[in-house]
């Protein structure tokens, strides 16, 4: 055969398979970025679905650092909130309740006592009668009036007297005993006291209207409420006012402290410790400096930071030294001059184991500055005690605070009718003896 028609032959055969085969087999589509962002098709989520657990559980996981990556992005305020308003639902729904347990309320926070008013207490007559448990021994105020009474039906002539000579020796003072014993001796002799329960239940009365003259917590109704701090040498006014500085905290109260005693370091540093513990700011100076300035530094840095209260301490000082007494008025100026109206409140710390020298530190100080209340501390320490109600009577100077011992929680405010009842009170007289 002619080679030439083999060729020919070859060439038509391949040209047959290639219009019949090769040119009818369908091409690949060409898938663009649009169609890849496309849902699976359902076939494929049904093949997903169809998939051996172990081989979901693999795909799961290697998803998870893209989810944590996605997760770790920085939202937007709103889509954050929501975020996290969310998960907590999640949280909620996922903690099992069982059938016989009611729900749990979410605690709310605590809400501020409102402006001008006091934080609501707890009467505490029992706690108060256990630091008052010298005052109420057999050698103190209490134990000794107690002695006085037998508890006779007639009354013995003599008791009136009895009863002056225990108030002058407790402290009480003359002033205030003739005011205790002044309606006593009325009473007896216009025959309206018949027995010596009635004597003693006079006292109690008599000692309730001394100090009724007020009393009790600050009260925070100005922003910032400056308080300043005084008294003399060794009362424990730096200690007080990191007492008070707790209290206030745990109130929810913002405060800023001003180290005033700048003559003493050891003030400095004492005031630095509470300001740690309690979490306040603590404003100071250099040793020696002035200590109006510092105060009026404090005063302002409480407006910048939006504070509640400044609690200025001063450096102590003998109420006997014009000069010193002089330079408190200064400083009381100045803090006028760095926030009308300033101080607030002026109080004056003394210690009850000082006896009469405590009241008459409250009438010098009082003629230096416009007090507008007492901190009495250390009244655990004494057996008298009947130093509050001669500062009240002869004064007219309200108790804010009473100390009866170490801790911060034993600076009490003052209640008038529960001081009365834990000093004189009769309730456990029968327990007492017995024991």
């Amino acid at each position: 055969m002619n080679p030439i028609y083999i060729v020919v032959a070859v060439v038509v055969v391949a040209a047959l398979v290639y219009f019949v085969f090769l040119r009818k087999a369908p091409e690949a589509p060409s898938i663009d970025k649009a169609e890849e962002k496309k849902p699976l098709p359902a076939p494929r989520a049904k093949a997903e679905e169809g998939e051996k657990p172990a081989k979901r559980e693999a795909k799961r996981e290697s998803e998870k650092p893209a989810r944590r990556a996605e997760e770790a992005r920085p939202k937007p305020a709103a889509e954050e909130k929501k975020a996290k308003e969310a998960a907590r639902e999640e949280e909620e729904e996922e903690i099992p309740v069982a059938e016989d347990e009611a729900p749990r309320p979410e605690p709310k926070p605590s809400a501020r006592p409102a402006k001008g008013a006091a934080p609501k207490r707890a009467k505490d007559v029992a706690g108060l009668r256990k630091g008052l448990a010298k005052a109420r021994e057999k050698e103190g105020l209490f134990g000794r009036l107690r002695a006085l009474f037998g508890g006779k039906k007639e009354i013995d002539p003599n008791l009136v007297e009895q009863i002056e000579e225990v108030l002058l020796t407790s402290d009480v003072g003359v002033k205030t005993t003739e005011l205790l014993v002044g309606s006593v001796k009325k009473a007896l002799a216009d025959g309206e006291i018949k027995d010596e329960s009635k004597v003693w239940d006079a006292l109690r009365d008599e000692a309730s209207e001394i100090l009724g003259i007020g009393g009790g917590a600050l009260v925070i109704d100005t922003k910032p409420t400056v308080v300043m701090v005084v008294g003399v040498n060794g009362v424990g006014k730096t200690t007080t006012i990191g007492k008070l500085a707790t209290r206030l905290a745990q109130q929810g109260k913002k405060v800023v402290l001003a180290a005033g005693d700048t003559f003493r370091a050891a003030a400095v540093q004492q005031l630095g410790v509470w300001g740690k513990r309690v979490d306040c700011e603590v404003v100071s100076g250099a040793e020696g400096a002035n200590p109006g300035a510092v105060i009026f530094d404090a005063i302002q840095k409480a407006k910048e930071t939006n504070a509640d209260v400044v609690l200025a301490d001063t450096a102590g000082r003998l109420h006997t030294k014009s000069n010193l007494m002089e330079e408190l008025k200064k400083i009381h100026r100045t803090m006028a001059k760095a926030l009308d109206g300033a101080p607030h409140e002026t109080l004056l710390v003394v210690d009850a184991t000082n006896g009469q020298n405590a009241t008459q530190q409250a009438a010098m100080f009082k003629e230096a500055l416009p007090l507008t209340g007492i901190v009495l501390t250390k009244l655990d320490g004494t057996a008298k005690g009947g130093v509050v109600l001669s500062i009240a009577a002869e004064h007219q100077i309200p108790v804010r605070y009473i100390g009866i011992g170490e801790r911060a929680e034993d600076l009490r405010d003052f209640v008038p009718d529960e001081f009365v009842e834990a000093l004189l009170g009769r309730d456990e007289e029968r327990g007492e003896a017995a024991a």
